[in-house]
């Protein structure tokens, strides 16, 4: 239910980066490796479980984006339903101005000072609609079919299973639980953008519980050689107007 942002990052990095190499390191010791399924279903009961999950309909998540290598912070707010699937992520970036990220059910877009209105399409567009699953915890076999733990690993310093997620559009995606906890510990993600295709890897942690509901309130991100960290300050679920995912007017004059 945690929305994944990385559109400020990617309107900042420059071409030509390497990519930043994922965290983590395989162990050699060999072991019977749990069910990628059973991970899954393990990580939605630690953090409330699958009946609380489907009882909210909406949320709403406030805090702060910062990137350190640019000295950038700013607030970032986080708006998220179900029935259909929406998102918006509203960033104010200091000297820049706001950047705004939304999918409304039927139309992706990205407006920032710097690129002004950009409607997604094809490959992106499909890919915004995945990923605003509200209930990606669930790692829905409708949009994930193969599931499969691949290897016990270190990723961020701990013991973790990496689990690989092939969707339904193609992409291979990459989840890591943590081995003590059951928690999700992070992601690796490739996806496509108006850069490219990049691989962005990510850390969570700081879980704390909101309502009924364990949320991560760190959540950092690298793609390319940037490094974005969301601190979350607060989470409401099932307040969220649903007004609030209708398309800037300049989103809207590009909609045919």
């Amino acid at each position: 239910m945690f929305v994944r942002t990385a559109a400020l990052a990617v309107l900042l990095v420059a071409p030509g980066y390497a990519q930043a190499p994922a965290r983590t390191a395989p162990q050699t010791a060999a072991e019977t490796l749990p069910d990628g399924r059973a991970l899954i279903d393990k990580h939605v009961k630690a953090i409330g479980g699958r009946t609380a999950l489907l009882g909210h309909k909406s949320l709403q998540v406030k805090g702060t984006l910062s990137i350190p290598a640019s000295g950038i912070t700013g607030p970032i707010e986080i708006f998220a339903a179900a029935n259909p699937n929406r998102v918006i992520v509203k960033t104010l970036v200091p000297g820049i101005g706001e950047i705004m990220e939304g999918f409304d059910g039927s139309h992706a877009w990205m407006m920032s000072p710097m690129t002004g209105p950009m409607l997604k399409v094809n490959k992106e567009l499909t890919q915004a609609k995945l990923d605003a699953d509200f209930y990606s915890e669930l790692r829905d076999s409708k949009t994930y079919p193969t599931v499969k733990t691949v290897e016990k690993t270190t990723f961020d310093g701990r013991p973790c299973y990496k689990v690989q997620l092939q969707r339904v559009d193609g992409i291979e995606d990459f989840d890591f639980y943590d081995a003590a906890t059951g928690l999700r510990a992070g992601s690796i993600n490739t996806r496509e953008s108006p850069m490219g295709t990049m691989t962005v890897t990510t850390v969570s942690g700081g879980y704390k519980k909101f309502g009924d509901m364990l949320v991560p309130t760190s959540q950092s991100q690298k793609i390319m050689q940037i490094e974005q960290t969301i601190t979350v300050t607060s989470v409401e679920f099932d307040k969220v107007d649903p007004a609030v995912f209708a398309p800037p007017d300049a989103i809207k004059a590009l909609i045919k």
